[in-house]
């Protein structure tokens, strides 16, 4: 790992004080045992910050191949419930330690935030305008609404084919030319009971289940699920680049290839 000695570095509190501003967390309530933050610490300055999806044993390991000191994850260390320190738990624990590796979690605030957030990235790489927001957790909406922009279905479908050529997936029993697109990374079923509310019959996500086919059919929409993982690279990835060009010190991110 690099040490103290090295030109560039960052004191650890330095770095999480920009990320936790950057994110707002302290004012995005998230999901029982989700702890965003710094999860998990480290002695040294940081030298090196990467990121990625999950908070994974392989990520871990493959950030101390690469050196790197901070990372960045959208899927924390801890969920309810909670876990014994044991089996792959511990190992992701000892490389953290072994390789005085900090991992820095950021879920809810980093899908709602209207410039960083994955919801707002995605609609930029889409060329669609947010016009709003909305279902709302704990007050704060976190999918984004937004204005068509004139495009067809058909070229929203190759849009989404060009960004995810490997995970999208199209159901497609709304309108042609939809009015609007409502974006929901991630799992995307807690937005289908609100399109009707926001005058929407097309939502672009990440995951659904089975029987959402049969919901489309049934209410006329447009769903598109893209892939979990790969509708979420987006927000860990635009932080970590702000903090590497804020505090100059290198940036990577950690692909792991997800198909799910």
């Amino acid at each position: 790992m690099p040490t103290d000695n090295d030109s560039a570095a960052v004191p650890l509190e330095t770095l999480v004080q920009f990320c936790d501003e950057r994110t707002r967390r302290h004012s995005v309530k998230d999901f029982p045992g989700a702890l965003n933050g710094l999860q998990f610490g480290k002695r040294n300055p940081v030298h090196k910050i990467a990121a990625a999806v999950d908070s994974g044993l392989e990520p871990f390991r493959e950030a101390a191949r690469r050196n790197v000191d901070f990372l960045i994850v959208h899927h924390g260390l801890f969920w309810n419930p909670q876990q014994p320190v044991t089996g792959t738990i511990y190992e992701k624990y000892r490389v953290l330690l072994e390789n005085d590796i900090a991992v820095y979690s950021c879920h809810l605030p980093l899908d709602a935030h209207p410039e960083i957030g994955n919801n707002a990235r995605l609609a930029a790489k889409l060329n669609l305008p947010i016009e709003n927001w909305f279902l709302e957790y704990e007050g704060v909406p976190i999918a984004a609404l937004c204005d068509s922009h004139n495009i067809t279905r058909s070229e929203l479908t190759a849009r989404l084919r060009m960004l995810f050529p490997r995970t999208y997936t199209g159901i497609e029993f709304g309108s042609p030319t939809p009015r609007r697109v409502a974006i929901l990374t991630g799992s995307g079923r807690s937005a289908l009971s609100a399109l009707a509310a926001v005058d929407c019959d097309t939502l672009v996500t990440g995951e659904l289940r089975e029987e959402h086919f049969n919901a489309a059919q049934e209410n006329r929409w447009n769903l598109y699920p893209c892939g979990h993982y790969a509708t979420e690279v987006f927000g860990v990835t635009a932080l970590a680049q702000e903090a590497s060009a804020r505090f100059k010190i290198p940036y990577e991110f950690i692909e792991m290839g997800c198909p799910l």
